[in-house]
């Protein structure tokens, strides 16, 4: 049995997992305890500010689609307590205007889930963009392009999805139904 000296402790780089899975987040953060990390795990954008204001993390894991507040909103914040941290966004129901806004507020790296400790450890350690990444040979389907315009236009509309369906000149219901289908295949 080994044992944990205090100067270790203060030395582990401090990481946030907000996430309201909490099988994943209890899952990740034994993963990450085990790399190294300090590692506090939260639930809700309120639950990780009143763990961020104990302490700002080096690191963050955010999942984007988190009860009430999206996870958006706590990337912008933690960005501006401390310009440093290290965030990666993971999201289930990946798209282009969610991967743009959170690089634009101040995210690392956008992961798809489902994810591995390794790809997060490597989005950590990722600092610029691939010249060299894959170009798709085919365009995306008809159903991708249309979930990508509304996660475009809702993003626009921060959210709102009553405003999101009177620009699309469709149905509440119809709209919120769409919303909670897993996104098209490419």
């Amino acid at each position: 049995m080994t044992t944990v000296t205090t100067m270790e402790v203060e030395d582990r780089p401090t990481l946030l997992i907000v996430d309201d899975d909490t099988t994943f987040c209890t899952v990740l953060a034994n993963a990450m305890t085990k790399r190294g990390f300090d590692v506090t795990c939260a639930h809700t954008v309120e639950q990780a500010l009143g763990c961020v204001e104990l302490c700002t993390p080096e690191y963050a894991v955010i999942d984007l689609r988190l009860p009430g507040t999206s996870g958006l909103t706590l990337v912008e914040k933690l960005q501006a307590l401390d310009p440093g941290t290290r965030i990666v966004m993971l999201t289930g129901y990946a798209s282009i205007a969610t991967a743009v806004e959170a690089i634009k507020l101040g995210a690392t790296h956008y992961l798809a889930k489902p994810v591995d400790v390794d790809e997060i450890m490597l989005a950590f350690e990722r600092t610029s963009g691939d010249a060299d990444v894959q170009i798709r040979s085919h365009p995306l389907s008809v159903g991708r392009l249309e979930w990508e315009y509304i996660q475009r236009v809702l993003n626009e509309n921060k959210g709102n999805v009553s405003v999101t369906a009177r620009i699309l000149n469709m149905h509440r219901r119809t709209l919120q139904r769409k919303l909670t289908k897993y996104p098209a295949k490419t």
